[in-house]
């Protein structure tokens, strides 16, 4: 099969369209002069945006075992040995491949409409295009009743989500609606919620035993609407049927669909869905490495995840930070010669089922762990960088406070610090390190509407990018990665002692986990 690798841009079109975008600062702070080179590259050469374009447009999503993802890798090692630093791909593990293709759904029945649609990741495709009755779940209230109803599902589309009766979000009605009602609204959805959820576990099912349950009833395919609760964004995450499509649908198409069934119209959809099983795939970590010139055995970790969710181009989780941390690696090697401890550039796959690919390198390379000197992370939008926690290493503040005096005041004003902070358990790979006693440290940013409207969503995508953000954490990263690396002693590792729980119990230090090297098992 053909993918693109990435497409090519004229370097003068880009550099025209983002001349604009600048971070200022002081020209009377006495700035080291390797940050100040920083500062000046990123203002007068950003290679940002045209790494976004084949990153994003050229190679798209990044899901773990398929070609794109792999892909994603082999431009990202490429990138890396263009600017003159080793690159290497260290496989973790393997995944189920798979590759996404077209999701058509139209309905057909009693009018004629195309749906907005999206096939779950590894969904199996439709051989050819099915078209079916949409039903919905019955109003029973516990097992025996929804199985005495489970047959009648054969050769019918379900529609299995909770059907949402507003699809405004709660900041459009907070605004427009009044105080009263907008307390009526907010506790009608509180209360829908509550329901459907209580619904699901009286009829003994849950979200990954449901669809399987329909699967085997005779169930010709299987609808969600997982909505954000922002207008326009679904989430896509994994299909949870074996032979059947599983889609998701748009929240007002949903609504439509539902509401047509519920009151027995009857509508009838069709859906064509194309998408590849493939042979198991490799997984494979990015990792570039500019050798120490004088403690080599002695780590400085730049660390992003490379993979995403794929209903749409990953750019936000995590585009940004791996945009970040490949331009950090740029300015790096170009005007840091000498640096003193070995920098290395990791990007994570299958970050998204489970910090695998952190994991993976954690537990493969005991040397390079025992020399770390400390791990900076980022991965939650393109907002600029704004806290930063101690992640539970006591003297932290020591050394992060003097790496963050060595910072650009324009960039570091905006951050908050807390110290010694609390252990990251998990959530994104920093915590992966945190586990295994290294310091590693979340670049935690503004989040831009990040959980609500981009993170794992449809609308993760390239034009959500404010490459202002990006290039002031670009000068961050950089400018830590430097005086860590300079830094004339090694990192204290020493850990705090841990606080109680609202139960008394003391709560205990992470726990460093295995990462999950295939996808048996995985729901």
């Amino acid at each position: 099969m053909r993918i693109n690798r990435f497409f090519a841009v004229p370097a003068v079109m880009l550099a025209t369209q983002f001349s604009w975008a600048q971070v200022k600062v002081d020209s009377k702070e006495n700035l080291n002069p390797i940050v100040k080179s920083f500062v000046d590259e990123v203002n007068n050469n950003s290679q940002l945006e045209g790494m976004a374009y084949e990153l994003l447009d050229g190679i798209g999503p990044r899901l773990v075992g398929t070609p794109e993802m792999l892909a994603a890798n082999e431009w990202s090692a490429g990138k890396l040995r263009s600017w003159g630093i080793d690159a290497n791909l260290q496989q973790f593990g393997t995944w189920k491949g798979w590759q996404r293709g077209t999701t058509h759904v139209d309905m057909v029945f009693p009018r004629v409409k195309s749906l907005a649609a999206t096939q779950l990741a590894w969904s199996p495709a439709t051989k050819k295009a099915i078209e079916a009755e949409v039903v919905v779940l019955p109003k029973v209230s516990n097992k025996a009743e929804f199985d005495k109803w489970l047959p009648s599902v054969k050769g019918k589309i379900v529609l299995m989500a909770q059907y949402q009766k507003i699809g405004r979000s709660d900041e459009q009605i907070k605004e427009f609606a009044t105080p009263e009602l907008y307390e009526k609204l907010k506790e009608e959805k509180a209360q829908a919620a509550k329901d459907f959820t209580a619904y699901v576990k009286n009829i003994g099912y849950d979200n990954n035993t449901l669809p399987q349950a329909l699967e085997n009833a005779g169930a010709a395919g299987i609808a969600i609407s997982n909505w954000t609760g922002i207008m326009g964004a679904n989430r896509i995450f994994g299909a949870k049927t074996s032979k059947i499509p599983m889609i998701d649908i748009d929240v007002e198409d949903y609504g439509m669909l539902y509401r047509m069934a519920e009151k027995g119209a009857q509508p009838k959809i069709k859906i064509d869905a194309q998408s590849k099983v493939l042979p198991e795939a490799k997984s494979f970590n990015t990792i570039g490495m500019i050798k120490g010139k004088e403690k080599p055995e002695e780590y400085v970790i730049l660390s992003a995840h490379l993979d995403s969710w794929d209903g749409a181009q990953g750019a936000t989780d995590n585009g940004t930070g791996t945009l970040t941390m490949l331009e950090a690696m740029r300015i790096l090697k170009k005007y840091y010669p000498n640096n003193k401890r070995t920098i290395v550039l990791g990007l994570w796959g299958s970050e998204e089922q489970g910090l695998n690919g952190s994991r993976g390198f954690v537990a493969d390379n005991p040397e390079i762990i025992k020399g770390v000197q400390a791990v900076f992370n980022q991965d939650n939008g393109t907002g600029r960088v704004v806290n930063i926690s101690g992640q539970g290493f006591v003297k932290a503040y020591d050394y992060i406070g003097k790496w963050l005096d060595g910072v650009p005041k324009a960039v570091r004003s905006h951050i908050k610090t807390d110290f010694p902070g609390m252990p990251g358990g998990g959530g994104s790979d920093h915590a992966s390190f945190v586990a295994a006693g290294v310091p590693g440290f979340s670049l935690g940013s503004l989040n831009w509407g990040y959980f609500g409207y981009t993170w794992h969503t449809t609308k993760d995508t390239y034009d959500k990018i404010v490459f202002d953000e990006v290039k002031n954490n670009v000068i961050l990263t950089a400018a830590l990665a430097y005086m860590a690396s300079e830094d004339p002693e090694f990192t204290n590792r020493e850990k705090r002692t841990m606080p109680k729980d609202d139960k008394g119990e003391t709560i205990q230090w992470p726990e460093a986990k295995e990462p999950r090297r295939s996808s048996k098992d995985y729901k």
